[in-house]
């Protein structure tokens, strides 16, 4: 079986990752409510402005991964997307600390993916050689 080249690889990711980032950031609009309780209170100034915003920095970043000519530096901006939104998810785990079991894990287990996603994001960027 034939493996992948690098920039073929790359270039899955790229859609996939995009893809993804798309549907994120549409469900920021769809159902605001899930991303408000998850931004921290204190972040002025609401929670509102910073689930739309980080919605329409999905929307782009996705459009971004998308395209060929744009594609590095999408991969570079959802990198710092994905830097930016980690104190979301550590909120979200300890807003979740006294929920059941099964939504406490979901909550842990978002930390670890922000990590990948960052991977993955930096992959991506990663200059091609033929």
């Amino acid at each position: 079986m034939k493996s992948l080249s690098a920039p073929k690889t790359s270039n899955l990711l790229a859609v996939v990752m995009g893809s993804f980032l798309l549907l994120a950031g549409a469900t920021h609009f769809a159902n605001p409510d899930f991303f408000n309780d998850i931004v921290p209170p204190w972040l002025p100034p609401n929670e509102a402005f910073w689930t739309y915003i980080s919605g329409v920095a999905e929307l782009i970043i996705g459009v971004m991964l998308l395209r060929p000519a744009t594609r590095r530096r999408g991969a570079y901006a959802a990198v710092v997307l994905f830097v930016a939104v980690y104190p979301a998810n550590l909120y979200m785990l300890w807003d979740w600390r006294d929920k059941p079991a099964s939504e406490q894990f979901v909550s842990y287990a978002r930390l670890p993916f922000q990590f990948l996603f960052i991977w993955l994001a930096l992959r991506i960027a990663r200059p091609r050689t033929l």
